[in-house]
């Protein structure tokens, strides 16, 4: 299969671990493709500084620069559509994607999430919020999950998912510090899986083909 072209969405403080597992990942084979470029909101966040010394390509469209949502949405598009994306990856991205955006990248579009969905996510729910909420509820066990992304916040269908136990005398923090390396590995797993053709959706459920 010919390599996949990836565009990766960064928010405007996000440290862009999860898009440098994705680069490297990329740059040493184990994903068959290349990350084409990032797009972010400001050029001092420290994700759009680790893209640059990994030399993709980055862009800057902050959405409160643009007349409106639909503005930013139509910007947004074009950078994806004229560089001929083939899959998207969120990391750290917060805003809801617009409709023409979601339509024409259905299935192609995936986030990461720091709990095991439908637990703990949602709008609100991210970074340490969610290791608070794992914490207080005291479940045994949390996570990570990859989803492709539709119009709702944390609703696409799951991809895969990854189980870390919750210790007694764990701290948001602590819990925080174990996940995080298990996302890195999943997402690059679920982008492996979609570069080498082997996802496919059947209604709200991602079948992963031999």
């Amino acid at each position: 299969m010919n390599p996949i072209k990836i565009a990766v969405l960064i928010s405007g403080h996000g440290r862009g671990s999860n898009m440098q597992a994705i680069i490297d990942a990329c740059k040493d084979g184990r994903i068959n493709g290349q990350v084409a470029i990032v797009i972010g909101v400001r050029n001092e966040a420290p994700a759009i500084e680790r893209a640059q010394a990994a030399g993709v390509e980055t862009l800057i469209l902050n959405p409160k620069e643009f007349p409106s949502v639909d503005d930013y949405d139509t910007a947004l598009f074009d950078a994806l559509t004229s560089r001929g994306i083939d899959l998207i990856c969120l990391a750290g991205y917060m805003r809801i994607l617009g409709d023409s955006i979601v339509k024409k990248y259905r299935n192609r579009i995936m986030n990461t999430h720091p709990a095991l969905i439908p637990m703990f996510c949602g709008k609100g729910m991210y970074g340490i919020h969610v290791m608070n909420a794992a914490i207080e509820r005291g479940v045994k066990v949390s996570g990570c999950t990859v989803h492709f992304v539709d119009e709702e916040y944390d609703n696409g269908p799951i991809i895969l998912q990854t189980v870390v136990p919750v210790l007694d005398d764990d701290t948001p923090e602590s819990l925080w510090a174990r996940i995080l390396p298990e996302e890195h590995k999943t997402y690059v797993k679920a982008v492996q899986l979609f570069a080498d053709g082997r996802l496919e959706v059947v209604n709200r459920r991602v079948i992963i083909k031999e």
